[in-house]
């Protein structure tokens, strides 16, 4: 097995693409990255590799790229070229960095992806997540887009690999479908956070009053509330296992409104997500999950619920009596069902 390091001076590279690069494929591969803020844009598509950093406040990659760019050929960049980090191929596993996109906000340079897992097997183990609008796209794209050129990246042609996924003490940070995509996807022990959109009212008016065609404004009109965000947009199908978050604490910023941020809404019509024994913040929406476009739209085609989910104020047992009527109070048999399902895409994923 190779192992190289990265560091800012003395290590065998002074950059990760220059390492990536030089792994062949087929050869399973260590990249040890040193402290310091790496500004690249890095795209990994090789075997079987793993990438390790000195901590979350030591080893930083950024970049800034937004799907409003503009390109050469005058065309917009999209959400699936604005990663910061690409990580594909068969089996990657990343450990102990933070990864951040710092475009900045979806309304100003639109979705911006922080990391785009795409390795058949992916395990994220102590990194931290940065960015706003789209931060981890948890791979496969939907089978079809709704836009003409939406899917426009490195896997617009290519077939639709189902992926497995598992997030271990992770921190992610977002604030409008920042989790989102395909993938059947482990969320264990993970600090999750809705970023407040609404720093000052300038910006809160701005925000209120979009007249551009995205859901999130509907919905700020709809209900006369704002909304800061979604915690996640699935697109799986019905058969799959989808989102799962366990023991995690679901959060907004401070300053977020009570009741402005949801756990969810349907990227696709099969959605499936699930928070199991989760600690949840008062920002959360008492409508739990939103509906695609509109907050109370029926979408009885999802697998949306939680079992035991907790009141970080209190302790006690969430209030789930004013939830949108095809989300799911889970019981102890499909709990166990769901959790013997999220063990067999740990035990997948475990790389070691």
């Amino acid at each position: 097995m190779l192992e190289l390091n990265v560091k800012k001076s003395g290590g065998d590279y002074s950059t990760i693409t220059e390492a990536i690069n030089a792994v062949p494929y087929e050869e399973e591969a260590v990249i040890h990255i040193g402290e310091g803020t790496f500004r690249e844009k890095i795209f990994c598509e090789k075997k079987n590799i793993t990438f390790i950093g000195e901590g979350t406040d030591r080893t930083v990659i950024e970049y800034d790229n937004g799907a409003f760019d503009d390109m050469e050929d005058g065309s917009k960049r999209g959400t699936f070229r604005s990663y910061t980090a690409f990580f594909g191929g068969k089996k990657c596993k990343v450990k102990d960095m933070t990864i951040s996109n710092t475009a900045g906000p979806g309304e100003i340079r639109g979705q911006a992806i922080a990391v785009y897992a795409d390795a058949e097997l992916c395990s994220f183990e102590n990194v931290k997540m940065l960015g706003c609008q789209d931060t981890l796209f948890c791979a496969p794209l939907p089978f079809t887009e709704r836009q003409k050129n939406g899917f426009f990246g490195p896997r617009v042609y290519t077939p639709r690999i189902k992926t497995k996924q598992h997030y271990k003490n992770c921190q992610i940070y977002g604030d409008v479908d920042f989790i989102f995509g395909g993938a059947d996807a482990v969320f264990d022990d993970c600090y999750i956070q809705c970023n407040n959109r609404y720093k000052n009212e300038q910006k809160a008016k701005d925000l209120t009053n979009e007249s551009k065609d995205d859901s999130s404004s509907k919905d700020n009109i709809e209900n006369k509330r704002r909304i800061n965000g979604y915690i996640t947009a699935a697109s799986g199908l019905k058969e799959d296992l989808g989102f799962v978050f366990r023991n995690c604490t679901i959060t907004g910023e401070a300053g977020c409104e009570k009741a402005s941020v949801f756990l969810g809404r349907p990227w696709r019509e099969e959605a499936r997500t699930v928070f199991l024994n989760c600690r949840m913040g008062n920002s959360i929406a008492p409508e739990r999950f939103s509906g695609w476009g509109a907050t109370h739209k029926e979408e009885p085609g999802t697998f949306y619920g939680e079992y035991k989910s907790i009141d970080l104020a209190d302790s006690s047992f969430a209030d789930l009596s004013h939830k949108n009527p095809w989300v799911k109070e889970i019981d102890e048999s499909l709990f166990n069902e769901l959790n013997s399902r999220a063990e067999a895409v740990v035990s997948a994923t475990d790389l070691k």
